[in-house]
């Protein structure tokens, strides 16, 4: 049996070797692309070989996910946020399956999933990594909890994200690629290219088996963002780096692993330390707003918002509340930030809304 994990260290230590430069550009290009298409194999073999995985079913306005080491301190996280029961201890794996909680915020419900800790090779299929790494794709969030005395797992954590095709805190990149019968590869651009040249492009493709096609590049990526959109099979989803049992470090300690790490939020589950903050910073990035209605000709119903992402519109407004609700609009009456003045009309549907507006849809 090929042993494809091996191929890859033996080709990412080939790459570790060589100094990246124009005279390399086309080596690193193919053997990065073959490191992507391995990768792919391992992740095929792993579904061909089945096993038992773990399974959640999807509940509330999005699903957060904690990831991290063992004994980071996950499930102490999870009880604190959520009131979960999650069983803890002071030894590695505690959480041998995914322990699902609420987290009820600004009328948000959030699932928050505690999953097995993971380990450097997760991504290759060591211990239960890979199926706890096939969770994350279904995330909304990543929350990665780094403890505070191991600040170098955190780099180890997100190469496990990387290798198993999940980009954190990334865009998908701006690159159309369209397959055609005959004539070659043409690759047009709308920037200039300052990292990687058009004849690479051509190289990883081919690497791909894809030798006629029309490529528009519409921003300057690297090797690796180009291969990204050659196999389409990422995953991007924002995260949140939290530092956990910050109780148990020293005034310099703290200030060493915010200069290292730059985390979003340092924490202490046992002292409830940046609890209440660590809540709003989920709420933040899941990038929601509160959305409140009102029935003509009665009050605005303010205990219950309507939990959406910001960007919404009030088409996306009338869609949640009814599907006939977008065929029959006539106008809505916006209260709040959206509005130069309070109840004022809006018959465009792509009238965008901010946090804490109100809203009246009337319809015929």
């Amino acid at each position: 049996m090929v042993d494809y994990a091996a191929k890859i260290k033996d080709f990412e230590d080939n790459l570790k070797r060589t100094q990246y430069h124009k005279g390399t550009e086309h080596h690193f290009g193919v053997v990065r692309a073959q490191i992507a298409k391995l990768r792919e194999k391992i992740e095929k073999a792993g579904i061909k070989k089945g096993g038992v995985g773990f399974s959640v079913k999807r509940s509330g306005d999005a699903t957060v996910i904690i990831i991290g080491f063992p004994s980071v301190g996950k499930s102490t996280l999870l009880n604190k946020l959520t009131g979960a029961k999650s069983k803890t201890a002071a030894y590695a794996f505690t959480t041998l399956t995914v322990i699902p909680g609420v987290l009820e915020y600004n009328g948000a419900k959030i699932q928050i999933l505690d999953v097995p800790g993971i380990i450097s090779g997760a991504a290759m299929g060591r211990g239960r990594g890979k199926e706890v790494l096939a969770m994350v794709r279904s995330a909304d969030l990543i929350l990665v909890t780094i403890d505070a005395h191991h600040p170098e797992h955190h780099q180890a954590l997100l190469k496990e994200l990387y290798d198993t095709n999940v980009r954190a805190d990334k865009r998908p990149p701006d690159i159309r690629i369209k397959r055609k019968i005959r004539g070659g590869i043409d690759i047009g651009t709308t920037v200039k290219l300052s990292k990687v040249s058009k004849e690479t492009l051509v190289a990883i493709l081919q690497e791909f088996h894809i030798n006629n096609a029309d490529v528009v590049v519409r921003q300057d990526v690297d090797i690796d963002e180009f291969i990204d959109a050659v196999e389409e099979n990422r995953k991007y989803i924002p995260s949140a780096t939290v530092v956990t049992k910050v109780d148990l470090l020293t005034e310099h300690q703290k200030q060493d692993i915010m200069r290292e790490l730059k985390p979003d939020l340092m924490v202490s589950a046992a002292t409830g330390l940046n609890i209440d903050e660590l809540r709003e910073l989920i709420f933040n990035k899941l990038n929601f707003i509160r959305i409140f209605l009102k029935e003509v000709n009665k009050p605005a119903d303010l205990e219950e918002p309507m939990i959406l992402v910001r960007g919404i519109t009030i088409r996306d407004v009338c869609v949640r509340i009814h599907r006939d609700f977008v065929k029959k609009f006539r106008f809505a009456k916006l209260w709040g930030k959206s509005a130069k003045f309070p109840g004022q009309v809006f018959r465009d549907l792509e009238k965008r809304l901010e946090d804490g507006d109100i809203i009246e849809v009337h319809v015929s």
